[in-house]
């Protein structure tokens, strides 16, 4: 009798079944998560003990020398982490981080305080509650509580106990067709398959990837961000190891930024050893935690000069130039709310005249984050000629901002195409501003390993330097720190020829030029 060719297959052993399809959109949620589940031992997984190899390293957010998105010296500024320790009770929703930062062998371009010596950094958190620790005291952090308790969820195991604990999960699974060399993983027309798993944490949309044995290999968030509007917050997990009842990447890979420009390295942690259920000592949340609150703004002008307005009161401050019926804003520094509180009180010390200029002195997050504040209020930007494009076509583009919308997102039509803001660009040459009452001078620095992009603004007839992150008045008066950025700013000003009295700096208070040379002296 002739075979069926089924029946002849079985006889053989071999059974056939239906190709799994390429892609496919999980009905069975729950299904993928339990495969996924026992694949990583999650269930097997309570407490964590994470200690880095001494080859780590650490990058200074936000800081980077240049804004290009092609070259040397794009990315936010690597530090050495010798030292990592990470503590987590995900029964707790617990977290502890202890690290060492050292400056290594990394050469100092980008800002951070660079050169920095060897710094120490505790740093927890329970549910959304957020502290450092220096020594045995107590810093609240009350702005860092939600992303610290999503970063829990951002973790490997973290991740599937959320994805299996949430009652909004979906899961779709693609064949990928190209090569993803992020994840050193092969692709292709007959590549892997990735499972992407969704779900919310509150206002947060946790996103993750699970390559074809059932490992989570990324994760990602978004976090609002005053400069990146929904910041990219993304972990790569590579190298898996089975640690004895539980498996773990040997390589955890962070990155933090907007897609369109690349998001950049934040923390790499080479895994040394993973210990599982160890007992973990909990720190209660403090008191002092529980009922911090975030500062509120605080601004307080003083005139430097006939209508030269210092506006401080913070750890950033913003110069304010009156011209005969305007001003200029020299610095957009930290928040949307800082911005509205200095535009206020120099509307308050500078009755009746408008606000026609805003120049930022370089990109650096802290220093540029409140500039969009600006913009709508029709304010014509002053910037280097490098960073013009990331403010016009990263900064400012019209994307909707849906975790933390500030004035420019919210009235959208104020940015319509053709309304998009007038850019002066500072390159070789310096770019004056002014009328019959005084004039602004902006001049670009040579040699700094700071910023690429920094400006320094000169006042001639008040003979007034103003400067970011380079030299800062101490309160006191007398010498302040000097380092090897003070130090170019003095070969600058030499070069250019400027004929300073006094500096105001955007961080520190008021000094004399005499001062500064003493400081820069050696």
């Amino acid at each position: 009798m002739k075979l069926k060719p089924l029946v002849f297959l079985m006889a053989l052993g071999v059974l056939v079944r239906p190709a799994a399809p390429q892609t496919m959109i999980h009905d069975d949620v729950q299904t993928v998560l339990r495969a996924v589940a026992d694949a990583m031992g999650t269930d097997n997984v309570e407490t964590l003990r994470i200690t880095g190899a001494p080859n780590s390293t650490i990058r200074a957010l936000g800081q980077s020398y240049t804004t290009r998105v092609e070259g040397p010296n794009v990315d936010f500024p690597t530090l050495a982490m010798p030292a990592y320790t990470r503590v987590i009770d995900y029964n707790a929703m617990y977290s502890r981080e202890d690290l060492t930062r050292t400056q290594g062998d990394n050469e100092p371009f980008g800002g951070g305080r660079q050169p920095i010596p060897e710094q120490q950094q505790v740093i927890v958190s329970r549910a959304n509650h957020a502290w450092n620790m220096q020594g045995d005291t107590v810093v609240a952090q009350p702005t860092a509580g939600d992303q610290r308790l999503i970063d829990l969820y951002l973790t490997p195991h973290g991740f599937v106990k959320g994805a299996l604990a949430a009652s909004d999960v979906t899961a779709a699974t693609i064949m990928m067709a190209i090569d993803d060399v992020t994840m050193q993983k092969s692709g292709g027309p007959a590549g892997r398959r990735v499972t992407y798993i969704a779900y919310s944490v509150g206002d947060y949309q946790i996103m993750g990837a699970v390559d074809d044995q059932n490992l989570v290999e990324r994760t990602q968030t978004w976090l609002p961000h005053a400069l990146l509007g929904d910041m990219t917050w993304q972990w790569d997990y590579t190298g898996y190891e089975d640690r004895g009842g539980f498996m773990f990447p040997s390589r955890l890979h962070h990155h933090a930024g907007d897609i369109r420009n690349g998001p950049h390295h934040g923390i790499n942690v080479n895994v040394a050893s993973v210990e599982a259920n160890v007992a973990i000592p909990l720190m209660a949340v403090p008191d002092a935690v529980r009922e911090a609150a975030t500062a509120p703004v605080r601004v307080e002008s003083e005139e430097v000069a006939d209508g030269v307005w210092r506006i401080a009161g913070g750890s950033h401050h913003s110069i304010a130039v009156e011209l005969e019926d305007s001003y200029v804003m020299i610095e957009a520094p930290l928040s949307e709310e800082r911005s509205i509180a200095v535009i206020q009180e120099a509307q308050r010390v500078i009755p009746d005249k408008r606000l026609t200029h805003l120049a930022i002195t370089h990109h650096h997050f802290d220093h540029s984050s409140g500039m969009r504040t600006y913009v709508i209020h029709g304010a014509e930007l002053v910037t280097h000629e490098v960073s013009r494009d990331f403010y016009h076509e990263l900064v400012l583009y019209p994307y909707p901002r849906l975790m933390q919308p500030d004035l420019l997102s919210t009235y959208y039509p104020r940015m319509a195409p053709d309304k998009l803001p007038v850019f002066h660009t500072v390159g070789s040459e310096a770019l004056v501003i002014g009328d019959d009452t005084r004039s602004v001078e902006f001049h670009s620095l040579e040699g700094l390993n700071h910023a690429e992009d920094m400006l320094i603004a000169y006042l001639p007839d008040e003979r007034i330097l103003i400067n970011a992150d380079l030299y800062s008045p101490p309160a006191g008066g007398g010498p302040g720190a000097s380092n090897a950025s003070a130090v170019s700013l003095r070969e600058n000003i030499e070069r250019l020829g400027l004929d300073v009295e006094r500096h105001v700096g955007i961080h520190g208070a008021v000094g004399s030029h005499e001062d500064f040379l003493e400081a820069t002296a050696n």
